[in-house]
């Protein structure tokens, strides 16, 4: 149930609980509690998880024979943990309770996304008719991001006597929110110590496994009425009981505050004092509530986009979560974009490619966060270089998964659930992360003007990359082009040719394309670099004009496969057979995951022109369609609208969406073309996590990349709207479903720009400051301005 700023669920569902556990987390940016019910350790539907960004620990598992690593991010002890019973003055002690219990009578949760508190209702009932009503209020603090707190309300109905409450602090914690890692080692927590202070106050130290991160939780425990805790220690774990009167007209209150600090803190210190010094100076539960919504509303004035209706609703959740993973707090982490969020373990709390998708809407509203992350892929710019001389290639080569270090993450082993095997697992062949992040550097530096950070790190990573794929091609003679072989595109279903030996495909057209951008882009920036610092990086790099030449002709020569018409997704792709598409829907339904599906009848979608999700069609979502025309015709190919549009209509019939992202891109490019099937899939990538479209997935962690990519698809898809240091251009592209919409942006020294559209018109409203006017650009090729102060009204 959603009204207003309120997303909720009005009853109990055990088969839904992972679900809203992880819709409804909250985090602050640096770390993120899900939304578990308090009464519950991890056990049956119920996943506590507290997950600090950057806190990873590797750990070697024996898998199917093999020794695997994995790097995860680590869960965290739980500090949520509060059981109760009640103890009637008439009577026998109850049951502890617990949402599971046969006497609950309502259940519900709130999530408020404007003041970010999450609120449970629960109220138990027995057969004498005695009720218990239950009410937990929880923040993650977004003023102080080491701090969290939890109120607990409890309120007796026809009985009186007291409540038995435990406050337990629990290091007994293990990696095992997903099912199918659960053959892998989870426990990543080691060296527990545990111990009271003064004041309520329990707390637990331990560290990592490796690289040995130290961690503390200090806990104080405060109760209305006031009683003294029996406290006791075990090696993983602490509990504080206390038993607290209750009868009609007397409630009791529990509240847990947390405070969190580990050995990656800046400055350097011993997390344990830190944290223990940290409780005791934290505010009481009202002043933290109060300081944590005036926080959260100068996030929001930053990052608010208002659309009417459903979809404005299921937007401004996305929102809500986008700003708890990558908060105003992130700008001061060496962490990048986890693609399951803070939510959750699912892909080990790796980052993918997936700020292709979240850093647009970080470029308008929160750039410096934007940098940070950046600056997270410069900080592993050592690695990617090592990782490329260790394949006998220059420049950097970007693993498509990173964690801590930068070096690959990628499993090699992956679980088909279908079928219990395990099966060798090539996507570390997506070479094309070298790409987006590449694109992410430019587009960063276009929207913000920061040419501060693109002629230092930012140069240093696009050169790199792009002297990546200069050596990667390959020329053929018999084509008069070079050729990017043994990689796997976006699609990730073709890993390698029916009855191959080795793995991967060769020239992926969105790789190859995107290579040849890069590679322009590479040249563009030289040129435009200052003297002095293209002699720096031309000597720190050992770039020659022998090099530079090959980059010319590489990003001009670069090979395009085509087919019937239309782009081919790799070189052979139209060779491959044809599926009975309505045949596995009719015997299967669901057929996202046909890879599974397939490899389960001991097929594979190797066989098959068959795409897991957008992969050719992502070309449509990084470019404008004259920039893509333009792309093209430098290599040589020409593209009109009717090709693309061959294109576009080509693999839609052929893609099973098994990738949250599928809909989401495939809505954007139907969007651009006015496509008739546009909203169909722009409603599937709003719905993705919120209807657990793909079948129990959301409960493993949201999908960031998704519900950022559906805020962009607004803000800047189907507004047209781009930033630079000339202004902002907007050429709107009407959805009809989403007919008006506000929200603020920065645009050059210019914060907090508002712009509204509606059908056929724009606002531009500026802020008092002390910049010049705004340039804004609209079209049919009109410059108008909108000076500091002013809000001016124009018709698209």
């Amino acid at each position: 149930m959603t009204t207003g700023w309120t997303w909720g669920y009005d009853r109990y569902d055990p088969e839904r609980e992972p679900l809203v556990e992880a819709l409804c987390t909250l985090g602050n940016g640096r770390f993120a509690t899900r939304g578990s019910a308090p009464e519950c350790p991890a056990e049956g539907p119920h996943y506590p998880g507290t997950y600090l960004a950057g806190c990873y620990d590797r750990l070697t598992s024996v898998v199917a024979g093999e020794r695997v690593e994995n790097e995860d991010l680590v869960n965290l002890p739980n500090w949520t943990l509060l059981r109760y019973r009640c103890l009637p003055d008439d009577g026998p002690a109850g049951d502890w309770l617990t949402p599971d219990a046969g006497e609950l009578r309502h259940h519900d949760v709130r999530l408020d996304l404007r003041a970010g508190v999450l609120t449970r209702h629960l109220f138990f009932e027995d057969a004498r008719g005695r009720g218990l009503r239950v009410s937990h209020v929880r923040v993650v603090h977004m003023g102080d991001s080491s701090l969290a707190a939890q109120c607990t309300l409890f309120r007796a109905y026809g009985w009186s006597g007291s409540v038995e409450v435990r406050s337990v602090l629990d290091g007994t914690v293990t990696n095992a929110g997903v099912e199918r890692y659960r053959h892998l080692d989870g426990r990543h927590l080691t060296d527990h110590r545990t111990g009271f202070e003064p004041g309520g106050v329990a707390w637990l130290s331990c560290r990592t496994v490796d690289p040995g991160i130290g961690i503390a939780l200090a806990v104080r425990t405060v109760t209305r009425p006031a009683r003294p805790a029996r406290e006791a220690a075990t090696r993983t774990g602490t509990v504080q009981t206390y038993h607290l009167p209750v009868g009609p007209g007397r409630s009791a209150t529990v509240v847990k505050t947390l405070a969190l600090h580990t050995s990656m803190d800046w400055p350097a210190a011993d997390p344990l004092p830190a944290a223990v010094d940290a409780i005791a100076r934290a505010p009481s539960f009202p002043r933290l509530l109060s300081g944590h919504k005036a926080a959260w509303r100068r996030v929001w004035e930053q990052g608010e986009l208002h659309v009417p209706g459903e979809a404005g609703r299921i937007l401004r959740l996305h929102v809500f979560h986008l700003l708890q993973t990558l908060s105003p707090h992130t700008a001061d982490l060496d962490v990048g974009v986890p693609a399951r969020g803070l939510h959750g373990e699912a892909y080990r709390g790796h980052v993918f490619w997936d700020e292709l998708f979240v850093l647009p809407y970080l470029d308008l509203h929160f750039p410096e966060v934007a940098r940070a992350l950046l600056m997270y892929r410069h900080r592993r710019l050592p690695a990617a270089r090592e990782a490329a001389r260790l394949a006998g290639r220059q420049g950097a080569m970007y693993p498509w998964q990173s964690a801590s270090s930068g070096r690959e993450e990628t499993q090699v082993l992956h679980l088909n659930p279908r079928s219990g095997r395990w099966l060798a697992d090539h996507s570390r062949l997506q070479r094309h992360v070298g790409s987006a992040i590449a694109f992410n550097v430019w587009r960063y530096a276009q929207a913000t003007g920061d040419l501060g950070f693109l002629h230092s790190a930012g140069a240093e990573i696009l050169l790199e990359i792009a002297r990546h794929w200069a050596g990667a091609a390959v020329f053929d003679p018999a084509l008069g082009r070079y050729r990017i072989r043994g990689v796997v595109g976006p699609d990730e279903y073709h890993d390698a040719y029916p009855d191959a030996s080795t793995p991967g495909i060769d020239d992926n057209a969105y790789t190859n394309a995107t290579a040849a951008w890069v590679l322009a882009r590479g040249l563009d920036l030289l040129g435009e670099l200052p003297e002095a610092r293209r002699s720096e990086l031309s000597e720190q790099l050992s770039l020659d004009a022998g090099e530079l030449d090959r980059w010319e002709d590489v990003s001009h020569r670069l090979h395009v496969p085509f087919h019937q018409g239309v782009v081919s997704q790799f070189e052979g792709y139209g060779d491959l057979a044809e599926l009975d598409w309505e045949a596995y829907r009719a015997r299967y339904g669901d057929i996202r995951r046909l890879d599974r599906i397939l490899e389960a009848e001991g097929d594979t979608v190797n066989r098959y022109q068959a795409s897991k999700q957008a992969d050719t069609l992502m070309l449509g979502h990084l470019f404008r369609p004259e920039e893509l025309h333009g792309l093209f015709g430098r290599l040589g190919y020409p593209l009109d609208d009717g090709v693309w549009r061959a294109t576009v209509a080509y693999y839609l019939r052929r893609t099973s969406h098994g990738s949250t992202l599928s809909s989401l891109v495939h809505g954007w490019v139907l969007a651009r073309q006015m496509g008739a099937d546009a909203w169909r899939y722009c409603e599937e990538a709003l719905l993705a996590d919120v209807a657990d479209v793909q079948g129990g997935t959301t409960g493993e962690g949201i999908h960031l990349g998704a519900m950022a990519g559906t805020i962009d698809l607004v803000e800047r898809g189907i507004t047209g709207l781009e930033t630079g240091p000339e202004g902002l251009r907007v050429a709107p592209v009407p959805l009809a479903e989403i007919p008006r919409f506000t929200f603020t942006l920065c645009v050059g020294r210019h914060r907090g720009v508002r712009l509204r559209v509606l059908p056929g018109r724009l606002a531009v409203r500026v802020p008092a400051s002390s910049a010049g006017p705004l340039a804004v650009f609209l079209p049919g090729d009109r410059r108008v301005t909108v000076a500091p102060g002013q809000e001016r009204w124009f018709r698209l």
